[in-house]
């Protein structure tokens, strides 16, 4: 009898495996597979930590605090969290919620929250408070990449000194033979004549905006490890925010992590090789968020 049942129990277990629904698989930026943990023990040793998410995507913010808190046991209070998702002019009142100073009711009603927080970005910003970690707000307003979108980089001579100093300097470099800013230029061709690069360099100024704050902000010290979460265009293929920070700091260790979608994340598609040092491919069917 139990030659019979060994065979039926492996052809059982074969079944079972074949009906797994992985949520998601890692990879290297050659295609390997590799563990969460190879991840974390490669970010551990990055000075800065460029993490790439699709905004709606629950397995992005899920590892997104798994490996806040295993850099956390690593690296202690030197550990620095950055948010594309706060721009410069909430930092005052994100670090009065972090220091005590204000209920969690005020952050809410004052600061313009993506739809999302609670479920995504709120859980980070809480281990942040719990562990006494400083975060950046390190976006430019909304308003103000808009306004050189459509009157151009003149624009924003003519604002306030003291909105200037929560942007980029204005002499920002802007290298268009990037592959994600030529990309982005074809995709706005079709607003007019000259718009398509207006709109890349709306995005250069919010890439150029975070990679300053990355850099200069009052908590950054020689031994902090900064950990930035901004959406995965923003750092993919080792441009935008990675870009200007190489500008400035080329002797900083940076690490990239993306995410990709795909139907069938048990192999990576090619066209996703070399986009990040990690890659998160998630079924292209997972719930979102919002």
């Amino acid at each position: 009898m139990l030659r019979y049942f060994i065979p039926l129990l492996f052809v059982y277990c074969q079944a079972l495996n074949a009906q797994d629904l992985p949520a998601y698989q890692l990879y290297n930026s050659r295609g390997k597979k590799v563990s969460f943990e190879k991840m974390a023990t490669a970010a551990n040793q990055s000075e800065l930590v460029l993490f790439g998410e699709f905004h709606d995507n629950p397995i992005s913010h899920w590892l997104q605090l798994e490996l806040t808190q295993k850099m956390y046991v690593a690296h202690g209070k030197n550990l620095q969290l950055g948010f594309e998702m706060f721009e410069q002019d909430q930092q005052v009142l994100l670090s009065a919620y972090l220091s005590g100073f204000i209920p969690e009711e005020k952050l809410k009603d004052t600061l313009r929250l993506w739809p999302n927080y609670s479920t995504d970005y709120a859980p980070l910003v809480e281990f942040a408070k719990a562990n006494s970690l400083s975060c950046v707000a390190s976006n430019i307003q909304r308003k103000y990449a808009s306004l050189l979108f459509k009157k151009g980089r003149a624009a924003l001579d003519t604002l306030p000194e003291s909105i200037k100093q929560q942007i980029a300097p204005l002499t920002f470099a802007f290298d268009t033979t990037l592959s994600q800013y030529q990309g982005m230029k074809e995709m706005g061709a079709h607003m007019g004549p000259g718009m398509g690069w207006r709109m890349v360099e709306a995005q250069a100024i919010k890439d150029a905006t975070m990679a300053h704050f990355i850099l200069h902000n009052p908590w950054r010290k020689p031994s902090t490890v900064h950990l930035h979460f901004n959406g995965a265009y923003h750092s993919d293929f080792y441009q935008g925010i990675m870009w200007y920070v190489e500008q400035e700091a080329p002797q900083i260790k940076i690490l990239t992590i993306t995410t990709v979608s795909q139907d069938d994340v048990k192999k990576l598609d090619k066209e996703h090789f070399g986009q990040a040092d990690f890659i998160i491919c998630v079924p292209s069917n997972m719930t979102s968020t919002h």
